[in-house]
C-alpha cells in the first residue's frame, strides 16, 4: 500500500504537535500515511504551491490561514464563513479545496453552546467562537478590551443572525449567571500561568467552562471551576477533534469517541511531560 504524504505549514513553527496527533490518529484508522512539519517563509508560499498541491492534504497555521486562500481551487463553507482556511485536502486531479476544521474541534469539544454564555477576547478564534455559539441560539456576552474589534465583531454577528441576542460588558463589571463561560483570550497561557481572565464570583455561578488554552492542560481558570465543582474543558480537546474532522475529510475516516477522548488524554500527559509543571513555575 502506498504511503500517503501530509504536511503542516506555517512560519515559525516551532514546537508543534500536529505530528503526533496525526500520526496517532494515521494508527488508529489503520492508514499509511505520513505527517511532517513545513516551514515556509512568507516570501517562498507562493513558488511551493505546486510542492503542496503534490501532496494528499496539509494543514496551515499561523500566518497563512488566511494567505493560503486565493492558491485553492474551491472552499467549503466553513473556510467561506470565517475566511480562514487551516486544512486543504487535495484530489486526485491536484485541486485543491479549503475547509475551516477550528470550528468542529471547537464544538465537538465545548460543553453545550446554548443559554447564557459569557466570551473572553474577540480575536481570530474568539470570533469563530462567537459566530458558532450565536448561530446555535446563544444569549451572548463578549467581554474584549478592545472595543473596536468587538464592536465590529457584533455588527458580523448580527449580520448573520439578525435576531440574535449579543452585547459587550467587560467581565469585571458582571454578577450574572452564566451557562458557560469561554475563554478565547491568552490569559493564563504559559509562562504567565498564574492569570485567570475571569474573578471568582462569577466562576461560581456559572455552570461550565471552556479554555481554549491547551499550555498548560489545566489552566488557573479550569482549576478554579473544577474546585466550585464545575465541568471545566481546555484547549487540548478542540486541538485533537479538529485533526479528527481533517482525517474525515481527507479519505472519509470514522473514529470512535472513546478513541477520540483517550487521545486527547494521551496528549495532555505529553504536554505536560513536555512542559513540565516545575519548569513553567521555574520560568514564570
Amino acid at each position: 500500500m502506498t504511503n500517503q504524504h501530509y504536511t503542516l505549514i506555517g512560519h515559525p513553527l516551532g514546537h508543534s504537535m500536529s505530528p503526533w496527533i496525526h500520526e496517532r490518529l494515521f494508527k488508529l484508522s489503520g492508514k499509511q500515511a505520513d505527517y511532517s512539519l513545513t516551514e515556509i517563509p512568507p516570501e517562498e508560499l507562493k513558488q511551493r504551491i505546486p510542492e503542496l498541491k503534490a501532496l494528499n492534504g496539509f494543514n496551515i497555521t499561523i500566518p497563512y490561514k488566511t494567505e493560503i486562500i486565493p492558491f485553492l481551487d474551491a472552499l467549503d463553507e466553513t473556510a467561506k464563513l470565517y475566511h480562514s482556511v487551516n486544512c486543504v485536502a487535495v484530489n486526485s486531479d491536484g485541486k485543491a479545496y479549503g475547509y475551516n476544521t477550528d470550528c468542529t474541534g471547537f464544538t465537538r469539544s465545548v460543553p453545550a453552546l446554548n443559554g447564557k454564555i459569557l466570551l473572553i477576547g474577540s480575536g481570530g478564534v474568539g470570533r469563530m467562537m462567537a459566530i458558532e455559539a450565536v448561530i446555535r441560539g446563544a444569549e451572548l456576552t463578549i467581554s474584549e478590551p478592545n472595543q473596536e474589534r468587538a464592536e465590529i465583531l457584533v455588527q458580523e454577528i448580527q449580520k448573520i443572525k439578525p435576531d440574535c441576542q449579543v452585547r459587550l460588558a467587560s467581565a469585571d463589571a458582571l454578577d450574572e449567571n452564566f451557562d458557560l463561560i469561554m475563554n478565547a483570550s491568552p490569559v493564563g497561557m504559559f509562562p504567565k500561568t498564574e492569570n485567570c481572565p475571569v474573578n471568582d464570583n462569577l466562576l461560581q455561578k456559572c455552570s461550565a467552562v471552556f479554555d481554549v488554552i491547551y499550555n498548560p492542560t489545566e489552566t488557573l481558570l479550569m482549576k478554579k471551576a473544577k474546585a466550585f465543582g464545575k465541568t471545566a474543558v481546555g484547549g487540548a480537546s478542540m486541538l485533537v477533534w479538529q485533526a479528527v474532522r481533517a482525517h474525515e475529510i481527507w479519505y472519509n475516516s470514522r473514529f470512535q469517541r472513546k478513541d477520540i477522548e483517550n487521545l486527547i488524554s494521551e496528549m495532555e500527559q505529553e504536554i505536560n511531560r513536555l512542559f513540565p509543571i516545575e519548569k513553567k513555575e521555574n520560568q514564570a
